[in-house]
């Protein structure tokens, strides 16, 4: 057998990329410069509140200019206030993302205002609050409530923004997952929930390799967090999430942010197909 010299061999070529090595970015030496988002455009579905809300406001520190999605709670006041505050260009847009026509004329509408889009966080969501699956009776409203915000609404995100980036030839996709797509939380009961978590989880990794060529896409975990998705729990139940969580609390919206700034900017131009966790050790033992 005959063990080829790969010093002979010049070049290698991969059907979706081409000729490899593939060529790096050219980056900013300063590490503030990577982390900044100024001149790029972000999109923030769920964004009226909560995690989002967050997210969106910290874009807007790092310089982008943000569409902030909302659908039940208005947020044309906060999009003003952001523009205001931190000088850059935000409104907000009304969008039922479980409904694939509103989602795609919404993007549409956002690149049209803004130039283009840069950056997409799929972040909008609902939480399961109806127990145990057997014990549920309303014709499995409750599953496909779950279903068409969580996992669909996202893929309808995704199939748009997709479009743009692949246009573009560039782009930063971040999908908000869960914990819950990896464990089984106790003591609350919310097998679609975690199922949908899991399932979008899986599609970034699986849009990051489908995407290689023009676009990176990742997922964040967040663990508990106090936003209004978990005004359900009781404190008896609270008190068992701090007790399985090492750091001992629920964690802030705040505290979420650096993970996506991260995803969002050319500090993780070599990231692609990830999912940070960010839950107070909820799931390291």
């Amino acid at each position: 057998m005959t063990i080829p010299n790969t010093t002979e061999i010049t070049s290698f070529t991969n059907p979706a990329l081409g000729p490899l090595p593939t060529s790096a970015p050219e980056l900013a030496t300063s590490v503030l410069d990577l982390f900044s988002l100024k001149g790029k455009v972000a999109s923030v579905t769920g964004s009226s509140t909560g995690i989002g809300y967050a997210v969106a406001e910290a874009f807007a520190q790092a310089g982008a200019d943000v569409a902030i999605w909302y659908n039940n709670h208005p947020a044309t006041e906060k999009a003003e206030k952001l523009a205001k505050k931190y000088g850059v260009k935000c409104r907000a847009y009304k969008c039922n993302i479980s409904n694939a026509d509103d989602v795609d004329s919404t993007i549409k509408q956002i690149e049209q205002d803004f130039g283009t889009i840069d950056i997409f966080v799929a972040n909008a969501g609902v939480a399961w609050t109806s127990g145990s699956m057997v014990d549920v009776d309303d014709n499995h409203e409750s599953w496909h409530k779950i279903v068409d915000l969580d996992l669909n609404g996202v893929y309808y995100c995704c199939h748009s923004i997709g479009k743009v980036f692949k246009r573009k030839g560039k782009g930063s996709l971040v999908i908000t997952s869960s914990m819950s797509g990896s464990i089984v939380n106790v003591p609350q009961l919310q097998a679609p929930y975690n199922a949908a978590k899991a399932a979008v989880k899986h599609l970034a990794k699986s849009l990051a390799v489908e995407w290689a060529p023009f676009a990176r896409v990742n997922s964040i975990s967040p663990g508990y967090i106090t936003t209004d998705i978990s005004e359900f729990a009781d404190p008896e139940m609270k008190a068992r999430w701090w007790q399985l969580t090492p750091l001992g609390r629920e964690g802030l919206p705040q505290e979420l942010v650096g993970a996506y700034l991260y995803l969002a900017s050319n500090a993780s131009t070599f990231t692609t197909g990830a999912d940070l966790v960010v839950d107070g050790g909820y799931t390291a033992p």
